[in-house]
């Protein structure tokens, strides 16, 4: 399978591995496409592991859809369920970093018969990065957040100079240049940059709707370079898993874990999984 489509979108998948293996979904983060996961989903593969990697809404070029109400939580768990739908799977392992993982969180907490177990990349459960606003630092972490709130300025600051300030983050936070090129070029695309922006737009509006209690097992993997997201949520994450939880510690590496530390990753999703199959 190579693409799936929901409600008129065309989204696009790496569907990889042993048609028979244990299934999973790897979810991206911002600004990020399916191939942050390649050197991951080539040693899942390795392990027997079959694996669904999607570029997400607005990632997809035939899945940019207006406006910021197009890209609230509930639509993005949707996707996921339609491309599981799709594969013909009842369920599956998820595995999410950067806002994958929150999607991830959404849909283990909204619909745990569809998720046999949980991995969250970096992001905390939304309950404890909430309390964390309020008892750390992380409000100063997520200054950019409200940056990207603005219309149009975020997207003329990142784009100006052929990308150079969003090249510049994406480098600066560990990534080799050829994947920071590439992820460049996707948002460059046109309405590209816009749609990934979309997610944090629509925060708001996802406001009145909490993720709620997780109850499948859940493993979450957090890097002590992280510029974005400190150490007090995800402490107080377990506090919103009632199943088996597992964090682990990546010391000395920064945020975009999947593309830096892919041996790591397989190695602990496998582990994951195996145990909880």
């Amino acid at each position: 399978m190579d693409s799936f489509t929901r409600d008129g979108l065309v989204f696009d998948v790496r569907d990889g591995g042993p048609a028979g293996g244990e299934p999973v979904v790897l979810l991206h983060g911002f600004p990020q496409d399916a191939a942050a996961w390649t050197a991951v989903a080539d040693r899942l593969h390795d392990a027997g592991l079959r694996t669904l990697a999607a570029d997400q809404r607005g990632y997809s070029p035939g899945a940019r859809p207006s406006g910021r109400a197009a890209y609230r939580l509930r639509e993005l768990t949707g996707d996921v369920l339609a491309l599981l739908d799709a594969a013909e799977l009842g369920s599956a392992h998820v595995v999410g970093h950067d806002w994958g993982g929150i999607v991830g969180w959404a849909l283990a907490a909204g619909h745990p018969e569809r998720v046999r177990t949980l991995t969250a990349l970096s992001v905390p459960h939304p309950a404890a990065m909430a309390r964390a606003f309020v008892t750390s630092d992380q409000a100063l972490r997520s200054w950019y957040v409200g940056l990207f709130q603005l219309p149009v300025l975020p997207e003329r600051l990142l784009l100006a100079g052929d990308g150079a300030a969003l090249r510049r983050m994406l480098l600066t936070s560990g990534l080799p240049s050829d994947l920071a090129g590439h992820y460049v070029r996707r948002m460059q695309e046109p309405g590209a940059l816009s749609a990934a922006l979309a997610w944090y737009r629509a925060l708001p509006l996802d406001a009145r709707d909490p993720v709620g209690t997780v109850r499948v097992p859940t493993l979450h993997l957090w890097s002590t370079r992280d510029f974005a997201l400190g150490r007090t949520a995800t402490e107080q994450t377990r506090r919103f898993v009632d199943a088996p939880y597992r964090l682990e510690v990546l010391e000395g590496l920064p945020h975009f874990i999947p593309e830096l530390a892919p041996d790591r990753v397989a190695e602990l999703v496998t582990q994951h999984v195996r145990a909880h199959g």
